[in-house]
């Protein structure tokens, strides 16, 4: 989604110090400075602080959602798993690119809290549709277990989070452009690994 190059400012301005501060200790006035403007244009953009999050949740949402369409749609031709080790591969790519905004996401969803509640319902829920339809492909013409497979799921969907709120961990690990590619690269094909390795399983037995 394309923004004037103010707003996109002021975006990631905010992005950062949510990231760093939370949303409870950033001001306006801290958004403004970061981002170099006068106080008044974020209230001319988005209303208020609350407005400014939303926006900003909205657009990274809206990209993320069209990004994993756009992946799907591309590869339907390909065979389930390589559908879903290249959509793994959109996600982190899309995640990594958008790190402190992922981050600070993905802390407010653990937190369970009113802005998860209002704000990102309906794209988690586009989210787990495309990704469970996905991954469950895979197992199609194999008879499973439904319960296995949704355990499967969840650890899947715990992996491509993971980064995003284990900070300690890698904050001293993942250092400039380079380095992040790299991480990307590398982490994208341990999960690759591990889907190959669920795959040829064989069922457990009840």
């Amino acid at each position: 989604m394309k923004n004037n190059p103010t707003k996109q400012k002021v975006i990631e301005a905010a992005s950062s110090l949510f990231y760093q501060k939370g949303f409870h200790g950033t001001s306006v006035r801290d958004i403004a400075d970061k981002a170099g403007i006068n106080v008044s244009l974020i209230s001319y953009y988005f209303k208020s602080k609350q407005g400014l999050l939303e926006y900003a949740v909205i657009q990274y949402y809206e990209a993320y959602l069209e990004a994993i369409e756009i992946s799907l749609n591309e590869n339907k031709s390909l065979l389930p798993l390589d559908q879903l080790k290249k959509l793994v591969g959109v996600i982190i790519q899309y995640k990594q690119q958008h790190h402190q905004l992922s981050c600070f996401i993905q802390r407010e969803i653990s937190l369970d809290s009113v802005f998860v509640r209002e704000m990102t319902v309906t794209y988690l829920a586009k989210e787990d549709y495309l990704i469970s339809n996905t991954f469950y492909a895979i197992f199609s013409g194999k008879r499973r277990m439904k319960l296995e497979n949704q355990f499967l799921l969840m650890q899947m969907k715990g992996m491509l989070v993971t980064p995003y709120l284990m900070q300690p961990e890698l904050k001293n690990k993942i250092v400039g452009n380079h380095s992040r590619e790299q991480f990307v690269k590398n982490y994208t094909q341990t999960i690759a690994n591990w889907l190959d390795y669920i795959v040829k399983q064989p069922i457990t037995p009840k």
